[in-house]
């Protein structure tokens, strides 16, 4: 019983469960009731899977599998077994075996609130838990690869695929903090939050002996601590993450987040500064998909689309300059590019790419109306779309300078409706002539369904606006079809052509068919 008490007491707990090797519960003690709704006499003999709800099994099971004598670990937060029906309960776990207790484990539970976790995090989920814990001394990111794991999968019977990986998310739970701070880089590759206490090379050992697939893990460790806000957290768990997932466990791993924040600023200004030469020596090039009037097939303008260097995608140069608060200038230079192309021809209309950070600074719009007061043969056939990339924070506001916008000859454009922040808030607070509906809805209306029925209800709410609609992502003569049946004003995308590098005023193959009647 001495023994029991002190397993008892090291965690001040309100249920002691003893599990032996057998894994059946050999004794309990304590507010079992509270817990688990039964009283503690109905809980020995039974196996400790019948205590613990069926999510949680693998981390428990690695968690007792680890335990050396004399060793303990937790704390975990499981949720418990509970008939169905009935609240699931939650509780804090803790595990310890005594060397003199027969191979016994004492497992002490005491109530927790919270949601228990199912599974490893998503990455964002990970980042922001992580950060709340990047100034705790007693913790630190570990780093994990698996050397083999997805070979191992692969070659594993189908229906033992799920098994495996669930078995492996109970393990790196198990050694996570809390039993939650765990997550999935891929490529084999895995971070948790953990406290500290054991080195890389132990971690690489109980990893391969509690996991059940032939893998080679690799371990590295990098202290918490060094950085003084959620904000500085996030940019140096970032960027340990994106060079681990990179590179590997390289020796240049920093030690301390701290490290990691030095360096990822370090990175950030040589990036800030490449990407501030690109826009000022106008290292990218536009091209221009054309924007089809439903009605009679005509083009209606073309949108302008930036390209830098080789890249596929565009995106990635976008996302940094809104990170590296470089996006202003940014879009003023294209802006800047497309109303030479306006001026130089007459009979072209063009929709140019706006941030929603961008519209919130009033420097903008004052450079915006001067260029095209000095360009007024321009005047209504440029379009601003104001993108969500960025969502907008105060809508009264942005819609005061796309009013002053509108005013100095613009059309205004809300790209992506139905995605992210754009919604009805924004069709409500902003002043607007075209709506373009995001594309993951014009792919699916052409099957009917939910889709459809939302932009019938949508194009009929613009009407009553007297705001236009424009479908993007139109590829297929059926997609196109259904916009037309929807009575969406403007189309644009691969069925009319991809982007080209300059504003082609003819649409060429496949041939435009006439409109439906509404």
């Amino acid at each position: 019983m001495s023994h029991r008490m002190l397993g008892f007491a090291f965690a001040g707990a309100d249920l002691l469960l003893e599990i032996g090797a057998d894994g059946r519960i050999a004794f309990a003690l304590g507010a079992s009731e509270t817990l688990s709704g039964e009283a503690e006499t109905s809980l020995s003999g039974r196996p400790w899977r019948q205590f613990v709800a069926r999510a949680d099994h693998a981390m428990v099971a690695a968690l007792l599998d680890g335990l050396e004598p004399g060793s303990r670990a937790g704390p975990l937060v499981v949720s418990l077994a509970a008939a169905e029906g009935k609240p699931i309960r939650r509780a804090s776990l803790c595990a310890l075996r005594l060397p003199q207790n027969g191979g016994a484990v004492s497992c002490a539970f005491a109530r927790a609130g919270g949601a228990a976790g199912e599974g490893l995090l998503s990455r964002a989920d990970f980042e922001a838990m992580a950060a709340k814990l990047a100034d705790d001394p007693g913790l630190e990111l570990a780093l994990v690869e698996l050397a083999g794991l997805s070979a191992a999968l692969d070659a594993a019977p189908e229906d033992e695929r799920g098994p495996l990986t669930d078995q492996l998310s109970g393990v790196l739970r198990s050694l996570a903090h809390r039993g939650e701070a765990a997550t999935d880089l891929g490529e084999d590759r895995f971070a948790l939050v953990r406290a500290k206490g054991e080195d890389a090379r132990a971690l690489q050992s109980r990893l391969k002996r509690l996991i059940e697939l032939p893998v080679t893990p690799e371990a590295g460790v990098i202290a918490m601590g060094g950085v003084e806000s959620s904000k500085q957290a996030i940019k140096a768990l970032r960027f340990a993450l994106n060079s681990f997932v990179e590179e590997g466990l390289t020796e240049a791993r920093p030690e301390t987040l701290g490290q990691a924040l030095d360096t990822a600023i370090e990175g950030a200004l040589t990036d800030a500064r490449a990407l501030g030469a690109t826009i000022r020596d106008r290292q990218f090039r536009l091209t221009y998909q054309p924007v089809i009037r439903l009605m009679d097939g005509r083009v209606s303008h073309h949108e302008v689309l930036v390209r830098f260097g080789e890249e596929a995608s565009p995106f990635p140069t976008i996302r940094a300059a809104e990170e590296m608060d470089l996006i202003e200038p940014l879009d003023l230079a294209i802006l800047e590019e497309a109303l030479d192309v306006l001026e130089a021809q007459p009979k072209t209309s063009l929709a140019v790419n706006i941030s929603g950070r961008t519209i919130a600074s009033d420097a903008f719009v004052a450079r915006a109306e001067a260029l095209l007061k000095a360009r007024p043969t321009v005047k209504d056939r440029l379009i601003l779309e104001i993108t969500e990339s960025a969502a907008i924070d105060d809508l009264a506001a942005a819609d005061r300078r796309l009013q002053a916008l509108r005013a100095a000859g613009c059309e205004v454009c809300l790209d992506d409706f139905g995605a992210g922040a754009a919604s009805l808030a924004y069709l409500q607070q902003l002043t607007i002539d075209i709506l373009k509906i995001d594309g993951r809805y014009i792919r699916e209306l052409q099957h009917g369904g939910r889709e459809s029925t939302f932009i019938r209800h949508l194009v009929n709410l613009c009407r009553e606006l007297d705001v236009k609609t424009l479908a993007e992502m139109v590829e297929t003569a059926d997609a196109e079809r259904a916009v037309r049946l929807a009575g969406v004003d403007y189309a644009q995308g691969w069925y009319y052509g991809a982007a080209a590098d300059t504003p082609e005023l003819k649409v060429k193959p496949p041939a435009i068919r006439p409109a439906l009647a509404r």
